[in-house]
């Protein structure tokens, strides 16, 4: 919580056992999903469903200071302006967001409105836990499957660990969950997410030998996103 979200926590933690904690990311989804439910529920009340939605949307980005926004942005820009390793890697340590960055989370924060708006108001704040808690789950699987692509130190480094079988049926568990109480139809929203997570394993790979913190945001933003977006598109069939 103390890494991942803005929420108070005590400050004499061992940070030593942060690695591990990573396989409790779905449940840091719980909790941001929840509390974009709860703003959704409360302004549904007083406002349209638009403006609720990005209320909701805005509250999360709150909740976790948008540590994976920021990641999403990186990935714009050093992926869309660099040519080498070093040249991508460089621009996405850089804190300044450029334009591939700006219009990459212009476009998503749309995407994510334009989808979110087309479901029904009873159903949004299960929906909204049950992404967040999913799309932090896959970036652990590029944290099995790939290697750290940072040879230096960087902020995110602290929080490297390569999840183990166990813990990654422990993620998936809890990632899961909340799913249930959606029509059973919505489990294959899984597939799109575990395919994209697939590619962007090999992309990263290709590009810069691996993955970084800021990848793992990105991909999160991806699933998030993609998941909305799958189950729209499967809505059409309850």
């Amino acid at each position: 919580m103390s890494f991942y979200t803005r929420l108070p926590c005590p400050k004499n933690l061992d940070y030593a056992q942060l690695p591990h904690a990573t396989i409790y990311l779905p449940l840091i989804g719980w909790l941001v999903g929840g509390a974009c439910g709860l703003t959704f529920y409360l302004a549904q009340f007083l406002w349209s469903p638009t403006i609720s939605v990005l209320l909701a949307i805005t509250s999360g980005v709150l909740m976790t200071g948008a540590f994976h926004e920021d990641g999403f942005a990186d990935v714009c820009d050093g992926f869309g302006g660099g040519y080498d390793k070093t040249r991508i890697l460089t621009i996405m340590k850089d804190s300044a967001i450029g334009v591939d960055g700006a219009l990459g989370l212009g476009l998503l924060l749309a995407l994510k409105v334009s989808v979110l708006i087309t479901f029904s108001i009873e159903k949004l704040p299960i929906i909204f836990i049950s992404a967040h808690s999913v799309s932090r789950l896959f970036p652990l699987f590029l944290m099995r499957f790939y290697d750290y692509a940072r040879l230096e130190n960087s902020k995110s480094q602290i929080a490297i660990y390569v999840p183990t079988r166990h813990d990654l049926i422990t993620a998936t568990f809890i990632a899961l969950l909340p799913m249930s109480l959606l029509p059973p139809i919505c489990w294959f929203s899984i597939i799109p997410l575990a395919l994209i997570t697939f590619w962007l394993g090999n992309y990263f790979h290709k590009h810069i030998g691996g993955y970084t913190g800021d990848c793992l945001g990105a991909t999160q933003q991806i699933c998030e996103t993609l998941f909305y977006l799958t189950l729209s598109g499967l809505w059409i069939f309850i």
